[in-house]
């Protein structure tokens, strides 16, 4: 389950078609919760400098609450299960929607590609994607642009 706040529904949509082709590039079931927000420049900025040390505002921050290993085996994750849905808690994805707007224009494309960009940033990030190296930043986009292109979300030329 996908818990949502403060985003417009076209946005929702979007994260939700983002979600599932993630999963479908990671061969994994809809078994995962997370939450989502679209937040002001200040309220990330706080977050930033609260939790990374970074007094600055950024694009989109996430917070895993797990270290997924792949293959992906359920029973591993016993002790991360939310009680009320039964799905595996991956943890948080915040978003600076005036930033997301602003990236939107610099790259020549609308704001719901780049919200879908940023989403599937979020999401390989809760999955235990990184980006520290220069091997592992290479990984990162390359599963990025696969499932952004699989779903038709192209970078507009």
């Amino acid at each position: 389950m996908i818990y949502k706040y403060d985003i417009e529904e076209s946005y929702a949509n979007i994260i939700d078609k983002v979600y599932l082709g993630v999963l479908d590039y990671l061969k994994l079931d809809d078994i995962f919760d997370f939450e989502i927000s679209f937040v002001s420049e200040e309220d990330i900025q706080e977050v930033n400098r609260d939790n990374r040390g970074i007094d600055k505002v950024t694009d989109v921050l996430s917070f895993p609450y797990l270290e997924p290993k792949f293959p992906f085996v359920r029973d591993e994750y016993k002790n991360d299960v939310d009680p009320f849905t039964g799905n595996i808690v991956l943890g948080d994805i915040i978003i600076c929607a005036k930033r997301m707007m602003e990236q939107a224009v610099e790259y020549g494309h609308s704001n719901e590609r780049e919200c879908a960009f940023l989403t599937t940033h979020g999401l390989l990030h809760l999955f235990g994607f990184d980006h520290i190296e220069d091997s592992d930043r290479v990984v990162m986009r390359k599963a990025e642009d696969a499932i952004l292109n699989k779903l038709g979300i192209l970078r507009e030329e």
